[in-house]
């Protein structure tokens, strides 16, 4: 083929987002969870979902990571169905999580959960049942200094306060070095300065290592100031979806969530 030819071949390709979700439904009884919902996520793009309580963000988020079973639709990762897949092998895949409520290891400490995580990531995790967690591994400490809490490595994750434990939580979600972090509602609980603290970190890690994040949170300061794009949701559905500023100024956004005059 011609060089010319290859290179008006290579223009022609469709680009491929690192997930692309598809008409995604799933329903309760009669309640409509989520409604046909369709987006997609780059390398390396940060994009926040919203909306107001029950609008179907958590589960639209289990239905990517394999919580719940879709009732129609699909999720594509790297151009790759992973609809019905198992949690583990979907964050085998690329794809790290963390909860809206903080998921750590209570009878642990921070650096042994660190270890905990990074075992799992090399599927060496049953071997811990004999002893063989490395709490020394240097990559544990380099994983906990990536998110700034090196200094809380001896401190029982029981013991943590709240915004402490989403950090730790995040250093747990990045040892499996995911291409996509989802994170639920990632500063809830945290003051604001720890709220931009974390967000800063995200988005440094983001930049850094190109990982797509994909968020839901209620703080619009943290929404507005650091998604690149964003998505609402309400009743199941999505309402409106593009850069901060346009869906801020949407009048149908405004109405249905943020409650504000058009600036």
């Amino acid at each position: 083929m011609a060089m010319a030819e290859m290179s008006a071949s290579h223009r022609g390709k469709a680009r491929v987002p690192l997930l692309a979700v598809e008409s995604l439904a799933k329903s309760f009884g009669g309640v409509h969870a989520v409604r046909d919902v369709s987006f997609d996520v780059d390398r390396g793009e940060l994009v926040a979902m919203i909306g107001p309580n029950g609008a179907g963000k958590t589960t639209c988020f289990d239905l990517i990571h394999g919580e719940l079973r879709a009732d129609a639709g699909d999720v594509r990762f790297d151009g790759r169905s992973i609809l019905g897949l198992p949690t583990h092998a979907i964050a085998h895949l690329g794809i790290g999580r963390t909860f809206q409520v903080a998921a750590t290891f209570a009878s642990m400490t921070v650096r042994e959960a660190g270890a905990l995580a990074l075992a799992a990531h090399e599927r060496r995790d049953h071997r811990t049942l004999s002893g063989m967690l490395r709490i020394d591994d240097p990559r544990n400490d380099a994983l906990l200094v990536r998110v700034g809490v090196s200094e809380l490595a001896g401190v029982a994750c029981a013991a943590l306060s709240y915004g402490d434990a989403k950090r730790v939580e995040l250093a747990l979600a990045l040892a499996a070095n995911p291409r996509l972090l989802m994170m639920d509602e990632p500063t809830s609980g945290m003051t604001p300065r720890a709220r931009r603290e974390l967000m800063l970190k995200v988005t440094e890690i983001a930049r850094r290592e190109h990982v797509a994040v994909l968020f839901t949170e209620h703080d619009m300061d943290i929404v507005f100031g650091f998604a690149e794009r964003v998505i609402v949701l309400d009743r199941g559905a999505i309402l409106a979806q593009g850069v901060p500023a346009a869906v801020r100024a949407d009048p149908k956004v405004q109405a249905a969530y943020l409650g504000e005059p058009v600036a």
